[in-house]
């Protein structure tokens, strides 16, 4: 998991558990709403600072957020 996603995701109450021989490790999230909320705020400041006033395109979006996330292209 990316750093920044994994901090949004502990910001929304997310939990990691191990697992043991018998089971699978798991991740869960007390608040999925609080984590999608915390993702597009930071997706709308991003663009805000890295854009300011100048008009996106499609492929600009997919570019900023894919660098800021650190995901790689497929």
């Amino acid at each position: 998991m990316n750093e920044r996603i994994r901090q949004l995701w502990s910001q929304a109450g997310g939990h990691y558990n191990s697992g043991n021989q018998h089971t699978w490790p798991e991740y869960t999230i007390d608040d999925p709403e609080k984590f999608a909320d915390l993702i597009v705020e930071e997706c709308s400041d991003l663009f805000e600072i890295e854009w300011g006033e100048e008009k996106l395109t499609g492929n600009d979006v997919g570019y900023v957020l894919k660098k800021h996330f650190r995901v790689e292209e497929k």
